[in-house]
């Protein structure tokens, strides 16, 4: 029984990465499709093979998931709480994909875990909460909105004097690589994610004895899943952030990409945050938007995007409960 709820658990957390990749596949590519930089499914294509080789630059947000989150909880309780948490991230996912929200899904998962563990009775970590999610789901949208905004202003000054055509269709190549690097940095965050609740499953079903190392296994089977996701393309969340934000020109779809992939590395190999990509490439498209002026970002999409963000973690806190609630009652 134990292994089969191992088996069914690491299932699961993949099938959550597949969701995680055709959710967010559009934090990456969005701007470029957008702005006709890239074809979608070239676009696609090349998201699914730089997330699959961002999988394997390291491994510090997946400590940070595996460890500082919630305690490990002990035996077919524990693995039901871990089941319940995915259960609770997958639902909210996908009720977030048919509206064309771009939430996270990174803070689906963290409040999946938070919630089934209340309900499962074991310690959630709150200092790990509030440094390593609460502060940074604050701290890196501002800073993206910020960054955007200030290499935007860069960016016009540097070019001011350019022929505008010439400086549009440079920039539309050089989005191949801006954007290359936030699939980068989306399989270096993402990835590394569900490589941590996998490890996790792996402690409590004493596979392996500790959270500090990941079999290549896991690295390989969580980077492919998410390359998969990315490849079956997330299109109703593309057109929110593509164009419902605001109408991006090629200089701004660059800015946007590469203040997002910096902040994503940063934050990766600096402070081992699993921050939002969702979060950090929706706010830097605000800043470049709003460099020109103001009134070129669609406040009322993006006020509605926002209000996704703070509902999220505890919308999927509730699921992940009730999804425990109803695993004790059928098998406790």
């Amino acid at each position: 029984m134990d292994t089969f709820a191992l088996v069914v658990t690491i299932a699961v957390a993949l099938g959550f990465t597949y969701t995680n990749g055709f959710h967010d596949s559009a934090n990456a590519i969005a701007t470029s499709v957008s702005t006709r930089a890239l074809t979608p499914r070239a676009a696609l294509l090349m998201a699914a093979v730089m997330n699959l080789g961002g999988a394997f630059l390291g491994q510090g947000v997946a400590e940070t998931v595996s460890e500082g989150i919630i305690a490990t909880p002990e035996g077919s309780q524990g693995m039901g709480i871990l089941f319940a948490a995915l259960t609770g991230a997958i639902v909210w996912n996908l009720i977030t994909w048919y509206f064309g929200l771009p939430s996270s899904s990174s803070h689906a998962l963290f409040g999946g875990m938070v919630g089934a563990a209340l309900a499962g009775g074991t310690e959630v970590i709150w200092s790990g909460i509030l440094e390593k999610i609460v502060i940074p789901m604050f701290v890196s949208p501002v800073v993206g909105l910020v960054a955007g905004y200030l290499v935007m202003v860069a960016i016009m000054w540097v070019f001011r004097n350019a022929n505008p055509h010439k400086a549009r269709r440079g920039f539309r190549m050089a989005q191949t690589v801006s954007a290359a690097a936030m699939a980068l940095g989306h399989g270096l965050q993402d990835a590394q994610k569900t490589m941590g609740i996998v490890v996790m499953a792996l402690v409590i079903a004493d596979v392996q004895q500790s959270g500090d190392e990941i079999p290549v296994w896991v690295k390989i089977a969580c980077a492919v899943m998410l390359s998969l996701g990315t490849y079956a393309g997330g299109w109703r969340i593309m057109r929110t952030l593509g164009r419902k934000i605001i109408e991006l020109d090629p200089p701004q779809g660059f800015a946007a990409e590469s203040t997002g992939a910096s902040i994503m590395f940063g934050s990766a190999f600096l402070f081992h945050a699993p921050i939002s990509t969702t979060h950090v490439i929706t706010s830097a498209i605000m800043g470049a938007g709003a460099s020109k002026r103001v009134n070129a970002v669609r406040w009322g999409v993006a006020k509605n995007i926002v209000l996704g963000w703070f509902i999220t973690m505890p919308a999927a806190a509730v699921v992940a409960a009730a999804s425990y609630g109803v695993i004790w009652l059928v098998f406790g």
